[in-house]
């Protein structure tokens, strides 16, 4: 993959401006966009698309705290796998459980599992910031990141 703040000629920090980057964004695409070579000739029409893609694929990795998260820690001899190492701290899994029981339950229940639940991605985006602009630790960027990756995911099946 395109280092995505190379593409934007920014630098590689967590902690980023995203009105900042789409307005990259936009400038970037509008100077490669596949329009403007409709009357050119197919290899560099091609060469547009690829970097339309490019940019919108940086843009993608940005505009996700999880997969920017990602980015730094596969960068940093620290990857994520979440593919293939599901394993978290067991009183995680359980914190977990007990808000899917609350949501199951309603009310006000539902309400502060919701709540504990932003409070926590929140802290998680307070701490990767701090662990990979300022500490530079990627093991433990890697390990908030799985867990930021639970905690957007619970609360992506609540809306």
């Amino acid at each position: 993959m395109t280092d995505p703040f190379a593409l934007f000629g920014a630098e590689a920090r967590f902690g980023i401006d995203l009105e900042k980057f789409g307005r990259a964004r936009e400038r970037a695409l509008a100077r490669v966009h596949p329009d403007r070579f409709a009357d050119r000739p197919a290899a560099e029409r091609r060469v547009a698309e690829q970097w339309t893609a490019r940019i919108n694929e940086a843009w993608d990795t940005l505009r996700d705290p999880v997969r920017r998260a990602s980015w730094f820690c596969a960068q940093n001899g620290a990857p994520v796998n979440a593919e293939t190492d599901t394993a978290m701290p067991p009183e995680f899994l359980m914190r977990q459980i007990e808000w899917r029981e609350a949501l199951e339950a309603g009310g006000a229940d539902a309400e502060a599992a919701l709540s504990e639940a932003r409070a926590m991605r929140d802290r998680a985006l307070g701490q990767l910031a701090d662990a990979i602009d300022v500490r530079r630790d990627f093991q433990a960027a890697r390990d908030l990141t799985r867990e930021l990756m639970f905690v957007e995911r619970f609360l992506a099946q609540t809306k």
